[in-house]
């Protein structure tokens, strides 16, 4: 570790901090329906879209009806991708000649990429069209990302409603959050890629020969567009197989970090969105400051796994300084042009915020180093987390956190003036439970049978924990993956795909519930026997309940994995 690697971690923490509260006011005025800077351009399009989609902006909707609409517009999406999948060899925008896309394969993609997790079995240069590319998939990190974002501010206005049997209108959010947060933002930083190097073309692929006289195609394509939404939608899902760690996707250290910064803005600027709606930002604050005790625990363990190098090269002797070990780090699968802090934060931000944007990286992780991203994932992501997912998975903890203070303080529990009763914990337990089923059930399943066995490349706890990411990362919705993993099988598709849709929909549709429930409630004033809910022993306590949860559904599975790898390495260097 290095003062110049602290000094990195630093300003990006700083410039997120710096984000929240501008962004944070800018989103609560478009879901307010408040005039903005781009009202004059946007409004008129936005009439426009209302007007043929049939869509009344002035009628709410009960949150049965918001979770329906919801439903039925993913149900949509996802026939539509699976379509264009199995159609694009006969479609146009396809100078690869890119065939039809097998139907495991083409159903675990649609899945992905209508959940936000946008996991890739595939490699995408080889297997999917440009018109897949941008009709399909790129359409989908903006919808993906829409939906999470306005089922966070439907949670919120639970909260802050009083006496109401609406939480607004699912189509006028969605159409809010496309048109005025993600498309310009998408614009600008995407003309700001193409500046620095990445393609954005409808070119044939490039075959250019060697200095030994060898033919190489080089891939290229509509990669800008894809690229700044896969970042600001917190999706993953690169254009080409290396994701980030390709130079066409990532080609410097600028790019890099702008990318990194648009992975957390919207994140923990709905944290910002969450107390201006409630009126009282030092909720917001509140939530940001978990969020951000998660955050500091995970990139400095990151870090300091990887920047002592690995153990196993001193049996080698490949490196005869003091320590016996790589004078850089434990560089293998990092990108050199960034260094070891670069990839910790890298890896810390991605998992923390529903992105697998680098998926060799992980694989090459130290095993501690390789723990972190795991348990941000299974902890739901909600340290920023996914767009709008990282916020209402934080709030069902909250719910659970001010229950138990509740409970200690000998009255019924509340939460921003509304009593958490039996329906409300109900609801939260169920929305935290169905993760660790998905998870562990798959993972079991996957261990037992030759189809899941056949898939890993690894024995022994490694190859457990390739497994066990998996299935992680897929209900998680984050999409990056222990790359030893051959997932592209019948097996991994129906299943992976199955823990996709379990991980995203059996989540939301309780916490709409929720919604719904506390947006029909009375405000209680505070009293002396209310928890406070906006300072640092709510935070506290908040903190230690989700490290509790998470450690009483997980620790075991955990444990077969990372940890007993990283013994073993320990016992191997000892010996």
């Amino acid at each position: 570790m290095t003062i110049n690697g602290w000094i990195q971690i630093a300003l990006y923490s700083v410039i997120i901090i710096l984000l929240v509260k501008p962004f944070g006011g800018y989103m609560t005025r478009v879901f307010a329906g408040e005039r903005t800077l781009l009202s004059p351009v946007l409004r008129p399009i936005e009439r426009v879209i209302y007007r043929i989609a049939g869509v009344d902006s002035e009628q709410d909707q009960h949150w049965v009806t918001y979770a329906v609409a919801m439903l039925f517009f993913s149900m949509a999406g996802f026939i539509t991708l699976y379509a264009l999948q199995r159609l694009q060899a006969v479609l146009p925008f396809n100078p690869a000649g890119q065939a039809a896309v097998e139907q495991s394969l083409a159903f675990n993609t649609s899945v992905s990429f209508v959940t936000n997790t946008n996991w890739q079995s595939y490699t995408p240069e080889t297997t999917m069209s440009y018109l897949t590319q941008m009709a399909g998939l790129t359409v989908h990190n903006f919808a993906s990302a829409a939906t999470g974002i306005a089922l966070a501010i439907a949670l919120i206005r639970g909260f802050a409603r009083r006496s109401a049997q609406s939480i607004g209108n699912f189509w006028v959010d969605l159409t809010r959050c496309v048109l005025y947060i993600l498309l310009p933002i998408s614009i600008v930083v995407a003309l700001f890629f193409v500046w620095q190097g990445v393609p954005q073309n409808l070119d044939p692929y490039t075959v250019a020969t060697t200095l030994e006289g060898a033919k190489q195609v080089i891939a290229q394509g509509p990669v800008a567009s894809q690229e700044v939404i896969k970042m600001l939608g917190t999706n993953g899902g690169g254009f080409f197989n290396a994701n980030s760690a390709h130079p066409f996707e990532n080609p410097n250290a600028i790019t890099n970090f702008v990318q990194i910064v648009l992975i957390f803005s919207i994140g923990a600027a709905l944290t910002n969105v969450f107390g201006r709606m409630v009126g009282n930002q030092r909720q917001g604050w509140a939530i940001f400051a978990v969020m951000g005790v998660l955050y500091a625990a995970g990139v400095v363990t990151v870090y300091s796994a990887e920047a002592p190098g690995n153990p196993a090269f001193a049996a080698f002797h490949v490196d005869q300084s003091a320590s016996a070990l790589q004078a850089g780090g434990n560089m293998e699968g990092k990108e050199v042009r960034f260094g070891i802090a670069n990839s910790a934060l890298f890896t810390t931000v991605t998992t923390d915020a529903s992105c697998g944007a680098v998926n060799a990286m992980f694989d090459s992780l130290m095993p501690l180093g390789g723990l972190v991203p795991m348990v941000n994932i299974m902890l739901g992501e909600i340290i920023f987390g996914g767009v709008g997912s990282g916020l209402y998975g934080m709030l069902v903890f909250a719910i659970l956190a001010v229950f138990i203070a509740g409970l200690m303080v000998g009255r019924t529990p509340e939460y921003l003036g509304k009593k958490i009763e039996a329906r409300e914990v109900k609801m939260a337990m169920l929305a935290i439970l169905i993760l660790p089923l998905s998870i562990l059930g798959f993972t079991a399943l996957a261990t037992v049978v030759p189809a899941g066995l056949a898939g890993i490349a690894n024995a022994g706890p490694h190859g457990f924990s390739e497994i066990l990411y998996a299935f992680t990362s897929v209900t998680g919705n984050n999409g990056s993956a222990f790359a030893g993993l051959s997932a592209n099988t019948p097996f991994y598709n129906t299943t992976l795909g199955l823990g996709m849709f379990i991980g995203r929909f059996l989540m939301i549709v309780p916490m709409l519930a929720i919604a719904g429930s506390l947006a029909a409630k009375k405000i209680v004033p505070a009293s002396a026997g209310t928890f406070p809910t906006d300072g640092g022993l709510f935070v506290g306590l908040l903190v230690g309940v989700i490290v509790i949860t998470g450690g009483l559904i997980y620790f075991p599975a955990v444990a077969l994995g990372p940890v007993v790898e990283h013994l073993s390495m320990l016992a191997g260097k000892l010996y």
